[in-house]
């Protein structure tokens, strides 16, 4: 699906296939996450989702933001501490966090160079690799 197929109904669809199941609630979350096609926080999904039904808790926003998550439909970026977001594209790349202004834009997996990783722990593999470029504009 490409930015301009996402609606309510194949939301639904993109639930199931996840194996999860689609209440309204969740479909309200994933059309938020989807149609947007941006890194949103919890609070701005939680906002996009009440301006049009407001009986969406927090409490229920970061249930299913996480259930996406355990279901790989979502990847969490976590730029520091006190600030999650939740991204919708689950393909290999990484990111540019604007410190200013808080914007976290994509960066092409293609665009960073990464020569090898450190000799891992017995027992351990790898599951990723993310990259956050922290900038902000020049003084």
């Amino acid at each position: 699906m490409n930015t301009c197929d996402y609606t309510r109904d194949n939301m639904a669809d993109l639930l199931r296939q996840h194996g999860i199941n689609p209440t309204h609630q969740r479909i309200e979350i994933a059309f938020a996450l989807f149609s947007h096609q941006e890194h949103l926080c919890a609070d701005q999904v939680m906002a996009i989702v009440n301006a049009k039904h407001s009986e969406t808790s927090k409490a229920t926003v970061y249930n299913t933001l996480n259930l996406f998550q355990e279901k790989k439909m979502i990847r969490e970026v976590i730029v520091d501490p006190s600030k999650v977001f939740y991204d919708p594209n689950t393909h290999l790349h990484h990111h540019f966090y604007n410190v200013a202004t808080g914007e976290l834009t994509d960066i092409d997996v293609d665009d960073i160079g990464l020569t090898g990783l450190p000799q891992l722990p017995p027992g351990l593999v790898t599951e990723g690799v993310d990259i956050i470029v922290r900038v902000r504009p020049t003084a």
